[in-house]
């Protein structure tokens, strides 16, 4: 398995929203029909006629024509007509895997396991030099707006990657019992920016990480360099600010309906002899108030730990990491348990929200195998397991309930995913597993240790909504995609599909109830688009637009959803960068956050 190097700070994939490029003119796509397999579109037959031409001199940070567009960054190169009908090329350690179009499977053998454990012996050289080298694994996104509570021990929590799930089946994925979403729809959905943030100043040819960003009906929270910083939420004004005595290097995906999450950080900052003193210190904080409520270390016998991955569920803190791990109180900071020292396992690291689950790692190093486990909170009892085929290197969490699992089988072209697992919280047993292939989805997991750092996809309504991979558009020129919707049940697509529109491009975001949250990248001469896309009849509700003026198109395409932190929430837009650096050799401006609010 092959990891990304991180992008350059503030910097989109190239590729695709540029000025009109010397393209093929495509045929429109007729509709997709219910219980169709999805089949991106053919590139026409005979030879091309050329657009009239681009537009003179497109401003910068636009893809210059007549050059093709490029993938994204960090994407596998394009390959000859890649959405040609063709069987799916990846090893399959599981036996014969069927073509494209995933008709149903059936279930791998598994042992459900209800004894207590979860573990690690300390620390494996080889899987920290592995992690080191994933500057993004101490990437995670932000959380949006929770309801009201004053506990800290229910999660109401859905994300920037992965929803809450649930919900009726009504055959066309979503509707029945699922609650409507709670998001409204502006009766002016043009957006106006709320404001801006300028990055934080760091030393020359320096990066640090600022990961983390959270909405509350009080405050938009966004990690800055060695600092959390509370903005209101409309003007940007500070609101209060939390000192850290260094960077912020893990902050939790979920926050409890008490507005309670956790963040981990360095103990000091970093220097140019130093540029990394560990991360081992963990903290909660109260989102609404900006106190921090608790320090705490852990250690594995006279070592200090220091942690890849952190997580909330169930009012616990599970972090973790190849050195060990352990788990606090939300609200007093008390350990409540640390992982199973075994010669033979340790926990790779934790998924939060409705539940928690391990990722946990055994076996060889040439031939190791991943548990996957539910977990109690409290305890950190195994109430269930379900162990994937050996030669499976790392695994992310998508969703935790229902629960769903991303892996890279064998030696595929995609980035951290290949195939998604849908396992039984209950009972430990795989329900199915869905092929991604890389050259028909950009679904991507970024996580060595990391284990919440999927983009792409989301899971609702027992269905996963995963985006597909970019092909030319139904017009004269111009790159999209679309979302489509596999059952989590039977692993076949739903024949649902939500167009991008010509020369966009289109991201899940998260749940709204029953109704899935998607960003549109927009193309040179156009603002970005949030819309709702209904669970049942996947009619797309433009929810806001941002401007198109090239000033705030050129901050706005620079937060990539692949590389940003994008929030949004009752008719407001939060973008924010997930590294800090500094500036570039033009002295240009580089932005922290952007925030847009609809006029209506």
């Amino acid at each position: 398995m092959t990891q990304p190097p991180p992008p350059p700070p503030n910097q989109p994939p190239q590729g695709g929203f540029g000025p009109p490029g010397d393209q093929p003119p495509q045929q429109p796509q007729p509709p997709q029909q219910p219980g169709q397999q999805y089949q991106p579109p053919q590139p026409p037959q005979g030879p091309p006629t050329p657009p009239a031409g681009p537009p003179q001199q497109p401003g910068y940070g636009y893809p210059q024509a007549p050059q093709q567009p490029q993938p994204p960054y960090g994407y596998p190169g394009q390959q000859p007509n890649p959405y040609a009908q063709q069987q799916y090329p990846t090893p399959n350690p599981y036996g014969q895997q069927p073509g494209y179009g995933y008709p149903q499977q059936q279930p791998y053998a598994t042992q459900p396991v209800t004894a207590a454990g979860g573990g690690s012996n300390g620390s494996r050289i080889a899987m920290i030099a592995a992690a080191v080298v994933v500057v993004i694994a101490l990437v995670v996104g932000g959380v949006y707006l929770f309801k009201n509570g004053d506990d800290g021990g229910k999660d109401e929590t859905a994300n920037s990657t992965g929803g809450t799930g649930g919900g009726g089946d009504d055959g066309q994925g979503g509707g029945g019992d699922t609650p409507d979403g709670t998001e409204k729809v502006p009766s002016d959905a043009n957006s106006d920016v709320l404001f801006k943030v300028p990055s934080p100043k760091v030393d020359e040819d320096t990066s640090i990480v600022v990961a983390g960003s959270w909405l509350t009906e009080k405050a938009y929270v966004k990690s800055g360099v060695s600092e959390i910083v509370g903005y209101d939420p409309d003007k940007g004004t500070k609101l209060w600010t939390i000192p850290l005595p260094g960077p912020v290097c893990q902050a939790g995906r979920h926050v409890t309906d008490g507005h309670l999450t956790a963040i981990a950080f360095q103990p000091e900052k970093p220097t140019k002899d130093k540029p990394s003193h560990g991360c081992s210190q963990v903290a909660a904080i109260d989102l609404d108030t900006g106190k921090k409520l608790w320090t705490k270390t852990a250690k594995a016998g006279s070592r200090e730990l220091r942690f890849d991955n952190l997580t909330v569920s169930g009012g616990t803190v599970a972090a973790g990491g190849t050195s060990g791990g352990a788990a606090f109180d939300l609200k007093s900071g008390r350990q409540l348990w640390s992982p199973k020292a075994d010669d033979d396992c340790y926990d790779l690291g934790y998924g939060g929200g409705p539940k928690l689950v391990t990722v946990r790692k055994c076996g060889s190093y040439d031939q190791p195998q991943l548990h996957i486990q539910t977990v109690d909170p409290q305890s950190g009892k195994v109430i269930s397991e379900y162990k994937m085929a050996e030669g499976v290197e790392y695994a992310s969490v998508i969703s935790t309930d229902p629960l769903v699992v991303a892996a890279e089988v064998g030696e595929s072209d995609s980035i951290g995913i290949s195939d998604v697992f849908s396992i039984d919280n209950k009972t430990g047993k795989l329900r199915i597993r869905i092929p991604l292939p890389a050259d028909k989805f950009s679904a991507r997991c970024s996580g060595v240790t990391t284990i919440e750092a999927c983009t792409g996809v989301v899971v609702g309504n027992d269905r996963l909504y995963a985006a597909t991979k970019e092909h030319s558009g139904g017009g004269e020129y111009g790159r999209t995609n679309e979302i489509v919707a596999f059952d989590l049940a039977s692993g076949k697509q739903t024949g649902q599909r939500a167009d991008a529109g010509d020369r966009y491009t289109i991201t899940p975001l998260r749940m709204d109830g029953g109704n899935v949250i998607a960003y549109k990248r927009p193309p040179y001469d156009k603002g970005g688009q949030i819309v709702s896309i209904d669970g049942g009849s996947f009619k797309e509700t433009k929810l806001l637009e941002n401007p198109a003026a090239r000033t705030v198109r050129d901050i706005e395409t620079r937060m990539s959803p692949d590389y940003a932190e994008l929030l949004y929430s009752q008719g407001r837009l939060y973008m924010s960068s997930r590294f800090a650096s500094s500036l570039g050799s033009s002295g240009e401006q580089r932005w922290h956050v952007i925030a847009f609010g609809a006029k209506g």
